[in-house]
């Protein structure tokens, strides 16, 4: 069974987003379709970095923890909010932060916001810098508007039917990228 490290990218008091990485956590580990790991980066709570993990001297124990959980995933579910139509600065530190580990790394993105437009003017700027680092974006993208209105507090999506139907297909076209790449690994 593949293993996805869902990273929770909000740090903000109030934040919204992270109602959805657990929805997504919750909803994965029902299904069975992978075991999750959430990686909380307000939990977290990294100084912003000068300089990426491998010219560092003396990582923190905690980097080197975050590290080797990215490294260990078969893909990485990103959870973002959108703030004024980019990502947030805990995001950008932790993608320059490990720039190797990205590579081939599938990467859903999943872009949140308590607009209508659910996160989507974020997305071209989360993909290009994933793209410049040689991760694997995931085609399928899955945009929430109105976070607040659609999930509790818990990850409870208020319309269970539609949200896990959208999921299922989001989340499908992980699951094959996880599948090509193991595959390719395999050959290579």
């Amino acid at each position: 069974m593949p293993h996805i490290a869902i990273l929770s990218a909000s740090v903000r008091t109030g934040r919204n987003s992270h109602r959805v990485a657990l929805f997504f956590q919750k909803f994965i580990e029902a299904q069975q379709l992978a075991t999750t790991e959430l990686l909380d980066l307000k939990k977290y709570n990294f100084p912003v970095f000068e300089e990426r993990l491998k010219y560092q001297k003396n990582p923190a124990a905690l980097v080197l923890d975050f590290t080797e959980k990215i490294r260990a995933a078969d893909a990485v579910l990103i959870v973002t909010p959108e703030y004024n139509g980019g990502y947030p600065a805990s995001l950008k530190n932790v993608v320059d932060l490990l720039y190797e580990d990205w590579h081939r790394k599938p990467i859903g993105i999943v872009t949140v916001s308590d607009g209508s437009f659910g996160g989507t003017q974020v997305i071209t700027s989360l993909q290009f810098s994933l793209w410049k680092i040689r991760a694997w974006v995931v085609p399928a993208m899955f945009p929430v508007p109105k976070v607040q209105e659609n999930y509790d507090e818990e990850g409870n999506p208020t319309n269970k039917e539609a949200t896990e139907k959208r999921a299922k297909r989001f989340l499908d076209e992980m699951l094959w990228c996880i599948e090509a790449k193991l595959r390719m690994q395999k050959q290579l």
